[in-house]
């Protein structure tokens, strides 16, 4: 039985596979990136959100978020950050005195959309804040 090309078949196959590796590392620090840009935009969104403080509440003494404020404070937050793409999704949410911000994107797949189509990473991120009270 005559073995010729067995160690090209097994080369190509290695080559397969380190292809796929290297796409899937490749595409899981792209993702990695991402969901930390992200995450940076939705702290610095939830933080300015809890600068949305009901003056007129605070002038009697009590620390309470004006909803509309801290929104307006979020939005802006975000469309002044200075980011490489546009998100998929951004939420804002003001329950008592806390602020939450939703983020969502999704992250292409490069070299791995060979093996899996044109598919994607989903990325979501979360952060909350609340105004702190000082004596």
């Amino acid at each position: 039985m005559s073995e010729r090309g067995t160690v090209t078949l097994w080369v190509l196959g290695l080559c397969i596979a380190l292809m796929f590796l290297g796409g899937l590392s490749l595409d899981l620090w792209r993702a990695v990136a991402v969901r930390r840009e992200m995450s940076a935009m939705a702290d610095a969104g939830a933080t300015a959100g809890a600068n949305g403080l009901d003056e007129s509440a605070l002038r009697a003494g009590t620390v309470r978020l004006d909803s509309d404020r801290a929104r307006g404070l979020v939005s802006q937050t975000l469309d002044e950050y200075p980011r490489t793409r546009s998100l998929d999704g951004a939420g804002v949410d003001v329950t008592g005195n806390r602020v939450t911000v939703t983020l969502r994107d999704h992250v292409d797949f490069s070299l791995l959309g060979i093996f899996m189509g044109g598919d994607h990473f989903d990325v979501e991120v979360h952060a909350s804040a609340e105004p702190e009270e000082r004596p």
